[in-house]
């Protein structure tokens, strides 16, 4: 398995590549969060991204998660959250402090598996929202779920984070088997 900092970066990868085919039509799909649409997801890990930059490098993100972190260039603002991510957590000693969340403060690795979390389940999604499922990365994902299977994730699926799982074939691919465990509903194929 590879190093979890690894990870994020094919995350961030791979969620990049879905945000290159985000035309404006498909900002306005809806997304496989409830009552969100693509425009809204691709916000909030936006903003979560830079927010998580900011924790980890001690400076300010300017904005509350929620507000609007896409503007009027969506592919630019992913692209700089993008580029300030990768280097927070590419700092020497990312991993070794704690890092403050809106539920607590967790130590770095499991911050980094969170937000690992965050970047590969709401990409993967975002692909599969708007007719890009070619683009979710398999193995990320497998490996993520592994992860996933193999801890008490009750705690995560607390009202606001995860909802409760949703039925899945045991034959899907792991990016679809990933969404569903994290409780997100699937588009057929």
């Amino acid at each position: 398995m590879t190093s979890v900092i690894d990870q994020i970066d094919r995350a961030l990868t791979m969620t990049g590549l879905v945000v290159q085919g985000l035309t404006g039509d498909r900002l306005a799909a809806p997304a496989l969060c409830p009552a969100w649409d693509v425009r809204t997801e691709l916000n909030h890990l936006v903003g979560g991204m830079r927010i998580f930059a900011a924790e980890l490098t001690g400076t300010d993100a300017g904005a509350a998660h929620e507000d609007d972190w896409l503007g009027d260039d969506p592919r630019a603002a992913f692209a700089l959250a993008d580029s300030l991510d990768r280097d927070a957590w590419h700092r020497p000693g990312a991993l070794d402090g704690t890092v403050r969340l809106g539920f607590g403060e967790l130590p770095g690795p499991m911050a980094a598996l969170v937000h690992l979390t965050e970047v590969l389940v709401h990409g993967t999604g975002l692909a599969l929202a708007t007719g890009q499922e070619a683009l979710a990365d398999d193995a990320a994902c497998d490996e993520l779920l592994t992860i996933m299977l193999a801890m008490d994730f009750a705690a995560f699926r607390r009202p606001g984070m995860f909802g409760p799982e949703v039925p899945a074939d045991p034959a899907d691919p792991a990016h679809r088997r990933l969404l569903a465990f994290t409780g997100r509903r699937l588009p057929s194929r």
